[in-house]
């Protein structure tokens, strides 16, 4: 089992994992300095709009922080009480910032909408400079992010983060013109639930699958059907039963199951199970499995009659 996890272990490049720590710092300043240049731009520019990008801004920092500290967290090590070590927490960093996520969406939606019945004078030109700033930091941000949000769920709600504010600011930037060339504010709304659109997409996406690794649902891209027949091609298999397989994190799929073969056959049990092991591991990615041997009669009907004994023994 240590060798399993040792194993595991050495997939991830710790120089990678630290300059992800080193980066996420960075941002998170980056979006201080966002966040404090458009809350005063806001107020001077009388713009809800960069007030509302500001608040966002401002939630992008805590998701920020709430990254980086899932990311140190699910650093340490293995301990006696979490057996499992603690890569679980990327995965609920990930759905805290979703859930973040979707509240800032609905609350741009009906910030879009009321503006639409209610439209404001507002200052284009400090409206439009200061948003351009914004862009900037988040463009440098999103970029720092890039690489490691591509296979990293906790990283990539950051990054979306990062990136629905980018692209409120460019809403703010083209409004902040229209509205000093031609006092287009109905543009404003158009932009504010297009973004708000978009990042609940975006979100309903990520969450789905956050939720499908906590509730430890089996991986999408497995069958179980085919799984069982896998197993049971290795020789001297009869069959498989009480069959779990779940995710640990986004990299890590684990399984655990029962394996029927004869009695007569127990000599060559280590050679079944490293055989399984290595077909579940090169076919399905599994990196970490337990099995546990039962010797059974193999005959058809009596299989059936194991299967209905332990449906009524769950019962």
């Amino acid at each position: 089992m240590s060798h399993d996890h040792k194993h595991s272990h050495h997939h991830h490049h710790p120089s990678i994992d630290d300059t992800s720590i080193v980066k996420l710092w960075i941002s998170i300043f980056l979006n201080l300095a966002i966040t404090l240049a458009e809350f005063i731009g806001g107020i001077l520019s009388n713009s809800l709009a960069l007030l509302s990008d500001a608040v966002h801004n401002l939630n992008d920092t805590l998701s920020l922080v709430i990254s980086l500290v899932a990311r140190k967290i699910s650093k340490k090590g293995v301990n006696t009480e979490k057996t499992f070590g603690y890569k679980r927490a990327e995965i609920i960093g990930a759905f805290i910032n979703l859930i973040t996520l979707v509240i800032v969406a609905l609350f741009l939606i009906k910030e879009g909408v009321e503006r639409f019945f209610d439209p404001q004078s507002i200052d284009g030109f400090t409206m439009f400079w200061v948003a351009i700033v914004g862009l900037f930091g988040n463009f440098i941000t999103a970029w720092m992010l890039w690489k490691e949000s591509k296979d990293n769920l906790n990283m990539r709600s950051a990054f979306i983060h990062i990136l629905s504010d980018g692209l409120s600011s460019v809403g703010v930037i083209i409004g902040g013109w229209l509205i000093l060339k031609y006092e287009w504010y109905i543009v404003d709304t158009i932009l504010t639930v297009g973004i708000g659109v978009y990042i609940l997409w975006h979100s309903y996406h990520m969450l789905r699958e956050t939720i499908n690794i906590l509730m430890e649902s089996k991986p999408e891209e497995i069958a179980l059907s085919e799984l069982e027949e896998v197993m049971e091609s290795v020789d001297e298999v009869c069959g498989v039963h009480h069959l779990h397989v779940w995710r640990l994190d986004e990299t890590q799929i684990l399984l655990e199951c029962h394996v029927v073969i004869k009695k007569e056959d127990l000599h060559a049990m280590e050679e079944v199970k490293q055989n399984i092991k290595k077909l579940l591991h090169d076919q399905f990615e599994i990196t970490h499995s337990t099995l546990e041997f039962e010797f059974e009669p193999c005959s058809a009907k009596d299989h059936e009659l194991i299967h209905h004994h332990e449906h009524d023994h769950a019962h």
